[in-house]
């Protein structure tokens, strides 16, 4: 139904399955009371929870974790989001305020959240046409032509990915590493680094793989990952805010390249 009578019904009339809050009664989160049954679970656990509306167990926590710690989690302000939080702390702006900022810049389709979903949507693809008896090779030319690239596959200026080892490593002690995408997320990988186009597996496609394996869909990975780079974002802005201010990254005007109108006398 649209329209003015939609509106009507919708007005001081809300259905939510998420919960509330009303003062002096049981906090509802998912249908399960607060202070009854989640007071003692994790932060990262109850945000999964919210996400999903699953419990997971403390060791896939533990992966969910460790795939943000060990893929994104870095405080270097050269990086472009972190560069953001770092400027905002220059120029002595909030905290939360350079926080957002970069957060919002991190929805990147080559590096950062974009490229997430288009990961865990191939491979998820890739695994349904595989089932369906479809050649692999031939499943990924085709989507690598189609789409001129593979997300989770690649990457710029180097031909490996130094967080495959610790992450996989990771995964392996958990008990969490042996799925099904997984495997076919390395085996993509075997054949498109030997191919003419010498793309290898990174982080964010067996990143990608792992949350497959655990039952995520790109919508859930997508709110699931939206906080990842905030750990190496936060201290950038901290370390930018307790230096001398704007003496981030400055640039003397002689390095610029103006072409624009000669200096007017006024």
């Amino acid at each position: 139904m649209n329209g003015p009578k939609t509106l009507e019904q919708a007005e001081d009339n809300w259905h939510t399955t998420m919960g509330a809050a009303p003062p002096g009664k049981p906090i509802l989160y998912r249908g399960k009371d607060m202070f009854a049954d989640l007071h003692d679970i994790s932060w990262f656990k109850l945000i999964m929870f919210g996400i999903t509306g699953r419990d997971f167990t403390d060791n896939q926590i533990k992966l969910f974790e460790a795939i943000q710690v060990i893929t994104v989690s870095y405080p270097e302000p050269r990086l472009w989001n972190n560069r953001i939080a770092s400027l905002s702390g220059t120029a002595r702006s909030t905290g939360i305020l350079g926080t957002t900022a970069a957060l919002a810049s991190s929805e990147a389709k080559i590096f950062g959240n974009q490229a997430n979903i288009l990961a865990i949507d191939f491979i998820r693809r890739a695994k349904d046409a595989i089932k369906n008896s479809k050649d692999m090779p031939d499943f990924v030319l085709k989507d690598l032509k189609k789409n001129r690239a593979i997300s989770g596959y690649g990457r710029p200026l180097l031909n490996t990915d130094e967080r495959i080892k610790p992450l996989l490593n990771r995964a392996k002690k958990l008990g969490l590493a042996d799925g099904p995408h997984v495997a076919l997320a390395f085996k993509i990988g075997d054949f498109l680094s030997s191919s003419r186009y010498k793309l290898i597996l990174n982080a964010s496609g067996l990143s990608a793989a792992l949350m497959a394996d655990q039952g995520f869909n790109h919508r859930e990975y997508y709110y699931a990952t939206m906080l990842a780079f905030s750990a190496g974002i936060i201290p950038c802005q901290i370390d930018a805010a307790n230096q001398k201010e704007g003496t981030f990254f400055p640039l003397s005007c002689n390095r610029l390249n103006y072409t624009g109108k000669n200096i007017r006398n006024w």
